[in-house]
């Protein structure tokens, strides 16, 4: 963990990895929409992953 300040400590603490299985195309597609968003607005890589897992569980109910 070096290079990371306090905060990044405590955010990938509070994390779990999740791993997904998809066809190569549907992962570069993601990749690629993810580059896009960290560029568009700045965020960070992190937070558009939580929001991706945050809006699939929305939308199923859990």
């Amino acid at each position: 963990m070096s290079g990371q300040g306090e905060e990044g400590r405590v955010a990938s603490e509070l994390a779990a990895e999740v791993k997904l299985f998809v066809p190569e195309d549907m992962y570069r597609a993601f990749q690629r929409c993810v580059w896009v968003l960290i560029n568009e607005s700045g965020r960070d890589q992190r937070d558009i992953m939580r929001e991706v897992i945050r809006d699939f569980l929305v939308k199923h109910g859990c």
